[in-house]
């Protein structure tokens, strides 16, 4: 068998048509399919990370960049009207009058409806990648995070036909796979 892959049958044929499903030829196929995903998923492996690295810090103002934000919003709003709208967590209005709210960064003037406030914000293209982290099953990233995520368990899966079930190597495998389960287990629920 070739190293090199010269014709779009000649993959074809390396992916899907082995289907001689001894445990020589699986281990082989999953070698070839393992091989082929992960040079695939590389890119999308990098971003997921970063973006995760990106996440770990959300609630800091690390790598963020200061933003003015003028908005009008319905006029009149109390201030829990005004956290909602603004859709901020934890808002609390600093000072509210009859004809202004001030909170901290802004204010909002109840007659016009005018909001203005300063925000801190990820650059756009730091802010798309945790939003590709974050996608929910509503919107198009939700394939991609789909497939993703599935591409990983097959790695999982895969991993362990590398080797055979009796060397070292593979007992040695279980035993590493084991001790970060428990590690994930332990961190997750201490």
């Amino acid at each position: 068998m070739s190293t090199y892959i010269r014709s779009a049958r000649e993959l074809r044929i390396l992916l899907f048509c082995n289907a001689d499903f001894k445990l020589v030829n699986m281990k082989k196929q999953m070698r070839i399919w393992h091989r082929y995903l992960g040079f695939f998923l590389a890119g999308i492996m990098a971003v997921y990370a970063i973006s995760g690295v990106i996440l770990i810090f959300r609630d800091t103002d690390f790598l963020k960049v200061e933003k003015q934000v003028e908005r009008t919003l319905k006029p009149g709003l109390n201030s829990d009207g005004l956290g909602r709208a603004l859709r901020k967590r934890g808002f609390q209005a600093k000072e509210e009058n009859a004809e202004q709210i001030t909170f901290q960064g802004g204010s909002y003037h109840k007659a016009s409806g005018r909001a203005s406030y300063r925000t801190k914000e990820l650059p756009i293209v730091l802010k798309k990648m945790a939003e590709m982290h974050k996608a929910r099953s509503d919107q198009p990233l939700f394939y991609m995070n789909l497939f993703f995520g599935l591409s990983l368990l097959f790695f999982v899966l895969s991993s362990f036909f590398m080797f055979l079930p009796s060397s070292k190597i593979f007992k040695r495998g279980i035993y590493l796979a084991l001790a970060g389960l428990v590690l994930t287990v332990f961190m997750v629920y201490y």
